[in-house]
């Protein structure tokens, strides 16, 4: 097992060698999120260079002190995938462009269901406190990083991690109910 802190390091200044060895490392790991989140095998992969890429340009922004390796690396391929899905969308230019669109809404059984499910979740939500609900919102619907919530709720970016691990928990516990 490579040390990642220090590669990521000497990646910064360069060294082939240990970009090579990172790839070999974390490769496999970045591409199962990276699939998990795009569910195309295809678009996984060339997601995964496109974050290789990514990691060789700004392996110098790595603050090991704000984390470690491991997680910059995550949250490098889970915010590559995240604007690759808002990419996905798509744009239309006319309005028979919107109405073509439009026709694929589930049936009204799936919508029966989505919204059941949509007020078990809001209901367990309205179980945490305001900061850490608009956290969980921020991190897993808009897609900020870890780091970008602690800047903005003015937390130590562990503070961060514990209150969307811990209230994750809580809904997770809510929902089973």
């Amino acid at each position: 097992m490579h040390d990642l802190n220090g590669l990521l390091g000497r990646v910064a200044l360069g060294d082939r060698k240990a970009f090579s060895a990172i790839y070999e490392t974390a490769g496999p790991k970045l591409f199962g999120i990276l699939l998990r989140i795009l569910k195309n095998r295809q678009e996984a992969e060339d997601a995964l260079q496109d974050v290789f890429v990514k990691v060789w340009r700004r392996a110098d922004r790595f603050n090991r002190d704000a984390g470690s390796a491991e997680i910059w690396l995550a949250a490098v391929a889970r915010n590559h995938a995240i604007d690759a899905l808002r990419a996905r969308r798509p744009e239309a230019s006319s309005i028979d462009e919107v109405y073509d669109l439009a026709g694929s809404d589930p049936d009204p059984e799936k919508l029966a269901v989505l919204r059941s499910e949509g007020v078990r979740i809001h209901r367990c939500m309205q179980t945490l406190e305001s900061d850490r609900r608009d956290a969980v919102r921020k991190a897993y619907v808009d897609g900020l990083s870890y780091q970008e919530l602690a800047e903005q709720y003015n937390v130590p970016l562990n503070t961060m991690r514990t209150w969307l691990r811990r209230s994750l928990l809580k809904l997770r516990e809510c929902l089973g109910q």
